[in-house]
């Protein structure tokens, strides 16, 4: 069995027992009912200490909880024997007093011991300094009260507390030679000042004088049990002053108070931080039902006499209910402590979802989202960043609720799937700290946040294709009108020219044979003319589709401009590549891609090499152009949607590939495009070598 289920199960018992005992015969069997009850010490100043410590037996197996269980059990021990000695007085003439007494003694010292260890050790049980640890060891001298005194003192040595004195008393066990140490045994222990005085030492130097964190953790048991000590040195030493005794009380309550807030705080009693919040509220409402029922019985116990029965029982039974709401206020304030809001949170909650459904864009989604969570954590203020896209740093909308002071204490990303969206960012609680559930709740709207996010940000990028999509069109459209009217002007203008000249040339030719004035000369210029016009139709046709692409595949076609193009270019397909064709419309689109972007390594790069590799992987024909140029700094900022790349964008698209352009190292830019292709039949008959 457990050392703390051990001593749960054998000082739980002995404690209630004790307990029941002191209330059944002082409240209901004493015969003197004029006389003081006796039961404001075990219910008012015992019982809270008691039920703290059995509680803690039950969830901590540290040294100094068991320690509490041990000392509470003692002190209602004491009030147990105190009640049977003032109900049995003849047995103080008995033989056997003297040993019994000792049972008596040694409960108040193992009361006064345990509880000064505690609290000089708190909350940890284990001081920091080497003459600390060695002052523990003496705090335990009192619990040597009950042999040394019945071997030193000729008399039986009675508590003061029980208000008997044992000077009368004569004790057979003392042993002569050793009476000589009574005074000292009376000084030093039987009074325990030396001990008390000596566990505040430790306490205080360790609250006033030790290291920042080992006073913030002591801080408020330090306080608390200074009062006690106020409190008990009054009730001592000024007996009669009013106000005393519920002082004495009320300080005793502030004991198990303290050490809850060490639990929550620091950890106290080796209570892990995941079980602080549910431990404390469990040991705070109990203890809140032994304040309240405390609070509704002090002016029955202390009144009590002089006061009536009767009166006395009308004042408790207004009390209980005047107090009612006092202590649903408290539970209410300590579980908004601890937990937070959990209405608001919940409204939160459910109102988080017509929120999102509410919200148009990103923007909007996420001021709504900052906003809802600012009031459901009752956070200082709350922002919300979005992870770059699409190569963008900076430009990402960002959700703020309040004023942003400081850096933020909480935060939880937003994932969806495998994908990190962004992260909700916290500042400090408006009032305390926040909880483990309210960290929970971030996490669990962070949750919920990140699909929305992800269907917003869906929408947004599928608005942006179509809207692109569109832009493409329109320039597909305005390139082929363009190329339309080029075609029309050069025909027009060139062509139609020359065809107009040579059907004019055959006609004066024909009149002349049929004069017979026709020369071969004649003839050999017409047909002079008929060749030129036929360079330029196909220098006109040439950038429509060349031939050799339709005839020799893709690598042919771009090595074929290799001669003409202005700077050193090395054009790299393996043989597989060079083996096979693909769909017209890819082949087309390809050298078309290779066609504009060399076209732009020429007018802006200031390159003086350029590298144009086609491989075929997965399925995907790859296609990069990579110079040593400037980079991308050197493109214009309308590049992007105009001109030579734009093109190549939209051609690209309308075949389902993608395109990236980005900064080659150390220097230059590649143009990298990828297009789907199916399993293209090898042609055998076709071949080529490697260019340069």
């Amino acid at each position: 069995m457990d050392r703390r289920w051990l001593c749960l199960a054998t000082l739980g018992p002995i404690g209630v027992a004790s307990l029941l005992y002191v209330v059944a015969m002082r409240g209901f069997v004493d015969p003197d009912v004029n006389s003081d009850h006796g039961l404001a010490w075990p219910l008012l100043g015992a019982l809270p200490l008691f039920v703290f410590g059995m509680w803690l037996l039950t969830v901590s197996a540290s040294r100094i909880a068991l320690l509490i269980g041990l000392g509470s059990t003692a002190m209602l021990f004491g009030s147990a024997y105190e009640t049977f000695v003032h109900l049995n007085l003849e047995i103080i003439g008995e033989p056997w007093f003297p040993l019994v007494n000792v049972l008596h003694l040694t409960a108040d010292a193992v009361a006064t011991s345990t509880l000064l260890v505690v609290f000089a050790t708190f909350p940890d049980g284990v001081p920091e300094r080497r003459w600390q640890r060695i002052a523990i060891i003496f705090l335990w001298t009192p619990v040597l009260v009950g042999p040394l005194t019945l071997l030193t003192t000729p008399h039986v040595v009675m508590s003061q507390f029980i208000g008997i004195s044992g000077e009368s008393i004569p004790n057979p066990y003392v042993v002569p030679w050793l009476e000589w140490a009574a005074p000292a045994v009376h000084y030093l222990v039987v009074q325990s000042w030396a001990a008390v005085v000596l566990g505040v030492v430790v306490l205080a130097s360790r609250a006033l004088f030790g290291e920042p964190e080992v006073r913030a953790r002591t801080r408020v048991m330090g306080l608390a049990v200074g009062s006690a000590m106020v409190a008990f040195l009054l009730w001592t030493f000024v007996p009669g002053l009013w106000g005393v005794e519920f002082l004495v009380y009320a300080s005793m309550i502030a004991i198990p108070l303290a050490a809850i807030h060490g639990i929550l705080r620091y950890g106290a009693f080796d209570i892990g931080p995941g079980d602080r919040g549910a431990r404390v509220e469990r040991a705070s409402s109990l203890l809140i039902t032994v304040v309240y029922a405390a609070g509704v019985a002090t002016p029955g116990l202390l009144l009590t006499p002089p006061l009536r029965p009767v009166p006395a029982i009308l004042l408790t039974t207004l009390l209980a209910v005047v107090l009612l709401p006092v202590r649903g206020w408290m539970q209410r304030r300590l579980h908004r402590a601890l937990f937070g809001d959990r209405e608001r949170q919940f409204a939160m909650l459910s109102t988080l979802g017509a929120q999102f459904e509410q919200a148009g864009d990103r923007r909007e989604l996420l001021t709504r989202l900052a906003e809802a969570v600012r009031d459901g954590l009752d956070a200082s203020w709350v922002q919300i960043r979005l992870e770059p896209t699409d190569g963008a740093t900076s430009a990402t909308p960002i959700g703020v609720a309040g004023e942003i002071v400081g850096d933020s204490v909480e935060s939880s990303e937003l994932v969806h799937g495998e994908d990190v969206l962004g992260r909700i960012e916290v500042g400090r609680r408006r009032r305390g700290d926040y909880s483990s559930a309210e960290r929970t709740l971030l996490r669990t709207v962070a949750g919920q946040a990140a699909a929305a996010v992800a269907n917003v940000r869906l929408s947004a990028q599928l608005a942006e294709q179509l809207e692109e999509l569109r832009a493409s069109r329109e320039r597909l459209v305005a390139v082929q009108d363009d190329e339309r009217r080029r075609l029309e002007r050069d025909l027009h203008d060139g062509i139609q020219q020359n065809l107009v000249a040579q059907i004019a040339g055959l006609r004066l030719a024909r009149n002349r044979l049929q004069r017979g004035e026709l020369a071969a000369a004649e003839l050999i210029e017409l047909q002079d003319q008929a060749r030129e016009t036929l360079t330029e139709l196909r220098e006109i046709t040439r950038g429509i589709h060349p031939s050799v692409l339709s005839d020799n595949g893709l690598v042919a076609a771009v090595e074929s401009g290799m001669a003409r193009f202005p700077i050193a270019l090395i054009v790299e397909a393996d043989a597989a590549v060079r083996s096979e064709r693909y769909p017209e419309d890819v082949e087309t689109t390809a050298y078309y891609v290779v066609r504009e972007a060399l076209a732009n390594t020429a007018k802006h790069a200031q390159a003086t090499r350029a590298t144009v590799r086609l491989e075929r992987s997965n399925g995907q024909l790859r296609i990069a152009i990579t110079d040593d140029g400037r980079g991308l700094g050197a493109i214009r900022p309308a590049a992007a949607t105009s001109g030579g790349l734009a093109n190549i964008r939209d051609r690209v698209a309308a075949l389902r590939g993608t395109v990236r352009v980005t900064t080659a190292l150390p220097t230059g830019t590649t143009v990298l495009a990828e297009l789907p292709v199916a399993h293209p039949a090898p042609d055998p008959g076709l071949g080529g070598g490697r260019g340069g």
